[in-house]
């Protein structure tokens, strides 16, 4: 593996490690906050971090890339986060853990079907999304009955999909050849555009009072800039040096991280489902990855 490729893998990791925290912030703020308040403020403080750290704007050379950039704040920015917030307002956290992990099947779906550049799938990817999706319903139901909610299920399913479709533009985009910050920017500036309608459609409500809370600011600007700034700097490059089964493939740890950070934070005690799930999770990480490794391993020791 050449230093870029390892350079990619540790990004998608960090990613996920931070992604893997965000639920419990996102349930705390859901308290007093709106889920389409808890996307605007999240990724407005992002866009302003990404703003601070690099000031100069980025110069599109045409409008296909233009309306890619479009696509990809729509999808990634405001679609699938909108979509995801109102589910856990229906359904539990652990019923959208494991539908949100369906993401790396339908991204490695769209792009058998839509890019050339992806590597053909083959049996050792399905067999690894089986045993990880089984360690990750170990994982999320190891301390809770299962309860389906048709409103909040279907709307994570839809969710996931979602991201699968923003993970194919990202690829688009990667290969434009841009800074990561300029266009993370871009696509957080387009995300924030089209979140303005649904500022009025779900009620919005400026209230300066719900951040005077420490809790409250604390897990904002950790969403803002952590999970929002840092995080989708560091998973748009992963795409663009890995391509987008590859880095998607990571999520199935998200769960894993979820209950690390549970027993470490909230004191919560571990179940032995929890640990085989663990275990599951990360075989089926391990054989989705190392197939597509594997197709073109001689190519990449020829160069």
């Amino acid at each position: 593996m050449d230093k870029k490729a390892t350079a990619g893998h540790i990004t998608a990791l960090i990613t996920i490690v931070i992604w893997g925290t965000t639920f419990i912030s996102t349930k705390i703020l859901l308290a007093d906050f709106k889920p389409i308040e808890i996307l605007f403020f999240r990724f407005l403080l992002g866009l302003l971090v990404l703003i601070a750290v690099y000031p100069k704007w980025l110069r599109i050379k045409d409008k296909k890339q233009e309306l890619t950039f479009a696509a990809a704040g729509l999808c990634g920015i405001c679609l699938y986060y909108l979509l995801e917030n109102i589910a856990l307002t229906y359904t539990m956290a652990s019923n959208v853990g494991v539908i949100i992990s369906v993401a790396p099947f339908f991204t490695a779906v769209l792009s058998h079907v839509f890019l050339k550049t992806e590597e053909k799938l083959k049996a050792q990817f399905f067999v690894g999304f089986i045993v990880a999706m089984a360690g990750i319903c170990l994982i999320s139901f190891s301390s809770s009955e299962l309860k389906l909610n048709p409103v909040g299920d279907i709307l994570s399913i839809v969710a996931a999909f979602i991201w699968a479709v923003y993970s194919l533009l990202t690829r688009k985009i990667g290969s434009y050849g841009y800074n990561p910050v300029q266009t993370t920017q871009r696509i957080f500036t387009y995300g924030i555009l089209f979140m303005l309608p649904f500022l009025f459609i779900f009620g919005f409500k400026l209230d300066m009072q719900k951040f005077v809370k420490p809790e409250y600011a604390l897990n904002l600007i950790y969403l803002g800039l952590g999970a929002s700034a840092l995080c989708f700097v560091t998973w748009n490059y992963a795409v663009k040096v890995l391509g987008a089964v590859k880095t998607s493939v990571y999520i199935y740890i998200v769960p894993v991280i979820t209950v690390v950070t549970s027993v470490i934070v909230l004191k919560e005690e571990i179940t032995w489902m929890a640990a085989i799930g663990i275990g599951l999770t990360l075989i089926g990480l391990f054989l989705s990855e190392s197939k597509l490794n594997f197709k073109k391993r001689g190519k990449q020791n020829e160069c």
